[in-house]
């Protein structure tokens, strides 16, 4: 057999949009299309929420194409200075281009949610037609694309009034890339409604053309009527809580015009509502800005709890007590905001946390004291959920409490016993270890520190594995006894909900993760089914930021290079001098400070756990593949894998 040849040759640019062609997956989501028309959607609710425009329509066509059409500026039609190329062409067919990277004091768009700048050329790419008509300086302009290629350039078709602006874009999605060509009209309609509750007095349509049906919505009220229809009557325990604040210009913390707006309900029964959003985008999956909304109502009600005395003695109140029976809906605005993965359905951003917070706080701290007896109301709801949860603690206690295994020595445990909320971090080292202890929160976080590499026991048999003490310490601090796929173990005994792996950001680290990772698949299956096991990923630079003008010394952490050079470059376009910053790398957790450690890797408000849960090939083909890369006997099988699929690996040297 030949040798594969690696030379000069081998290497290969992807050009425009043929990254996004080749890797789809990597850019948006591939279930089906509604991704990319979303990208489409955001954009015309972007140019509504600068203040311009009042009405956005979508129509879907009988042969799958979707059209969005607003009433806004229209995207600029003029060459680029630097490009010459007309803009409207350059948005659509560059990865990195849009108003949206303009932060400057009147940019185009200060707040938006497409910041990947991957947005619209993302929906150019995959599809085999779209075709835009723009509204613009008196005249109708029309620009066709095929497969992400211009196959008719720019022109004017004819004259309009001066007062005639918008965008009209026609995308027809290539079924290539989606394993379902059919947009979900379900969801659809709920992207579209959640624009004209966030965008107070726009009218946002959807015209099915197969059908002739026409859907509207316009809510004079914004969120307060949303929440209002979504709780469907339900009664509520207090009047619903409605506030907003954002920055002004001298504020020394945040950027001008970053707050928030919220409206919350406490309901004594019925299903709780819960929906977010970051400069209009819908985080389903929520982020730093939801918890800082459970930070701000929680410190609230506890502070008014406990000036008037209603806290029973032996009673703690922890944030999901005063959560437990909250709706809410949060429209969060932030400058340059982090989201987790391109499909932008979680919050990552670190200050968003105090940002909200703060805000919530102060208003809630305020209506409770002006209202007394609907904070004695809302306190008594928390007490009364406080006693709850810690009388079913007591009835787990007792019935663990027969025949429990000593635990291990090293393992530093929790004071709770909810496995709803506690958590052990498998640590790498004593020293992270030490610095793991020291950071955590000791009420629910459990830290038991691995010396070494753990053993690989792919092919160990499960009555030898409790001759490793590594392994046996992990078994007996988890409650769970070793078992197979087949096997159906009780999970009774189980003592920390989330199991999180907790090592270096390097090589060696993602060894141990791999070997921990294997024992879990193994030996502990039904823990991985069950969405037990996590991986903690902790930074691998830190950033510290001069003090510049009202903004203090910042400390920004990120994850891998790629993170570091789009925070570089964020900084760049803030104005901060190049070079005034200093990057240092992190050789492993023990060089971090419990402080950063708890920061960056435990704090659930802005860490970054990763779930673990068995991939989109099944489990016969992950076994297989487990036992190519695993089993001692495979390494002629794992040669040929790693010379045929070596560069998809991402290798830290």
């Amino acid at each position: 057999m030949s040798t594969p040849r690696y030379d000069e040759a081998s290497i290969r640019v992807l050009k425009g949009l043929e990254p996004v062609r080749q890797r789809p997956g990597m850019y948006t989501r591939t279930d089906n299309p509604l991704h990319i028309v979303q990208e489409v959607i955001d954009n015309a609710a972007d140019e509504a929420l600068a203040g311009f425009g009042s009405q956005i329509r979508v129509t879907l066509h009988a042969d799958n194409s979707v059209s969005v059409e607003d009433d806004g500026r229209g995207i600029p039609v003029g060459l680029h200075p630097e490009e010459q190329a007309p803009v409207v062409e350059i948005v659509f067919t560059r990865l990195h281009a849009g108003g949206k990277f303009d932060k400057k004091s009147g940019g185009a768009y200060a707040f938006s949610g497409g910041l990947h700048g991957v947005g619209v050329s993302v929906t150019n790419a995959l599809s085999t037609r779209l075709e835009i008509t723009v509204w613009r300086d008196a005249g109708e302009h029309r620009l066709v694309f095929g497969r992400g290629e211009v196959i008719a350039p720019l022109e004017q078709v004819q004259t309009v009034g001066r007062r005639r602006t918008g965008t009209r874009v026609r995308v027809w999605p290539d079924p290539v890339f989606f394993d379902s060509p059919v947009i979900p009209v379900a969801e659809l309609s709920h992207v579209l409604r959640s624009k004209a509750v966030l965008l107070s007095g726009v009218t946002v349509s959807l015209t099915l053309e197969k059908t002739g049906e026409t859907r509207t919505w316009h809510y004079d009220q914004g969120l307060r009527g949303y929440l209002d229809e979504a709780l469907q009557g339900a009664e509520t325990v207090i009047p619903v809580f409605e506030g907003q604040q954002y920055a002004l210009a001298d504020d020394e913390s945040f950027a001008e015009g970053e707050g928030a707006h919220w409206v919350v309900a406490w309901t004594a029964e019925g299903q709780v509502v819960r929906e977010s959003y970051v400069n209009l985008i819908p985080t389903p999956a929520g982020g730093t800005h939801e918890a800082g909304l459970r930070d701000g109502l929680f410190n609230a009600v506890k502070a008014f709890a406990e000036l008037h005395g209603l806290v029973p003695k032996g009673v703690r109140l922890l944030p999901d007590d005063v959560f437990a029976r909250a709706s809410f809906v949060l429209s969060a605005k932030v400058l340059d905001p982090q989201f987790q993965g391109q499909i932008k359905e979680r919050l990552n951003s670190r200050d968003a946390v105090r940002l909200v917070s703060g805000y919530a706080k102060n208003a809630l701290d305020l209506w409770l004291n002006a209202h007394v007896d609907h904070g004695r109301k809302l306190a008594e709801i928390a007490i009364r959920q406080a006693q709850a949860r810690a009388r079913s603690q007591q009835k787990v206690e007792k019935r663990k409490s027969s025949g429990v295994a000593v635990l291990p020595g090293k393992l530093t445990d929790c004071e709770s016993s909810d496995v709803a909320r506690t958590e052990l971090f498998l640590v790498e080292g004593d020293s992270a270890g030490g610095s793991a202890k020291m950071g955590r929160d000791k009420e629910f976080q459990a830290i038991l520190p691995l010396r070494g590499k753990v053993l690989n026991a792919w092919e160990v048999d499960r009555d030898r594995l409790f001759a490793n003490n590594e392994i046996h310490d992990i078994s007996v601090a988890i409650g769970v006894d070793p078992h197979g796929l087949s096997d159906t173990p009780d999970l009774s005994g189980l003592r920390y909900g989330r199991i999180c792996i907790l090592s270096d950001a390097d090589v060696d680290g993602s060894h141990i993760q791999v070997l921990l990772l294997t024992l879990f698949f193994r030996h502990f299956p039904r823990l991985v089914e069950k969405g037990h096991i996590y991986v903690a990923r902790p930074p691998l630079f830190r950033v510290d930021v001069p003090a510049a003008g009202k903004r203090p010394l910042r400390k920004l952490y990120c994850l891998d290079q790629g993170e570091l050079e789009a925070v570089e470059d964020k900084l760049r376009k803030e104005g901060v001098r190049p070079g005034s910053w200093s990057i240092s790398r992190f050789k492993g957790l023990g060089e971090m400070s419990p402080e950063q450690l708890w920061d960056t890797t435990m704090n659930p408000d802005t860490r970054r756990l990763l779930p673990v849960a068995y991939g989109a090939l099944g489990l016969e083909q992950t076994l297989e593949l487990f036992d190519m890369l695993m089993a001692k006997s495979e390494s002629s099988q794992r040669r040929t894998w790693l010379e045929a699929k070596g560069n998809l690996a991402d290798i830290d040297i």
